[in-house]
């Protein structure tokens, strides 16, 4: 009776070197993450430089770009905190003499908060500190950072409709903005006139709001 062959166990494949890597989706999350702690990490540093904790120092920055002025309900919206906590941090601005509360321009019996030209000063300071991260894109070619830039306004846009991300005064979300077709660019109807990329603003003070549609 002839003898049964030994079973023959297949060889294991090794795992390639990248399978376990994670897809790219996670991996520019995990870029922009790294990125932004280390330019968070200089301007706190440079915050902590001024007496400032970092919800002060966030404050400030917004406020930078609008000297028309702030209700606290946008501050904290913008800050993802309640208005309780918002209140807390302007009042110590107000303190030091950084912020003042003035009336709303468009109401008169509302509050608006603004920088004060000691305000504006320590807000220079800080920014400063975020000049080695616009110098080392500024080493991008001229098209990479306009493409960089555009790609980065798509996934806000995404963001946006998770209701995990503070509406912008961007100049996609804007009525007076018309995409661009083809070969054409953008197009501010404000003025009137082409909008390249390299244009484009994420904070503009004749922004005019509008739903953002679905991608």
């Amino acid at each position: 009776m002839p003898s049964t062959p030994p079973s023959v166990t297949p060889p294991v494949t090794p795992p390639a070197p990248w399978q376990d890597t994670p897809p790219v989706s996670a991996r520019v999350i995990d870029a922009i993450t790294r990125i932004g702690t280390v330019m968070r990490a200089g301007v706190w540093q440079a915050a902590a430089a001024e007496h400032l904790p970092p919800a002060q120092a966030d404050i400030l920055d917004l406020l930078a770009a609008r000297p028309e002025g702030v209700r606290l309900s946008w501050l904290a919206e913008q800050l993802s905190v309640s208005a309780a906590s918002a209140s807390d941090s302007v009042s110590s601005l107000v303190g030091k003499g950084l912020v003042v509360k003035v009336k709303a321009p468009d109401d008169g019996r509302a509050v608006a908060l603004r920088l004060t030209p000691a305000g504006r000063k320590v807000h220079r300071k800080l920014s400063q500190a975020l000049s080695f991260g616009e110098d080392a894109v500024a080493r991008l070619p001229a098209a990479d950072q306009a493409a960089l830039f555009e790609h980065l306004l798509g996934l806000i846009r995404h963001l946006q409709h998770t209701e995990h991300f503070p509406t912008l005064r961007s100049c996609t979300s804007c009525q007076h903005f018309r995409p661009g077709k083809g070969n054409k660019p953008h197009r501010c109807q404000l003025v009137d006139a082409p909008l390249p990329t390299a244009w484009i603003r994420l904070d503009c003070p004749e922004h005019l709001g509008t739903e953002v549609t679905p991608p």
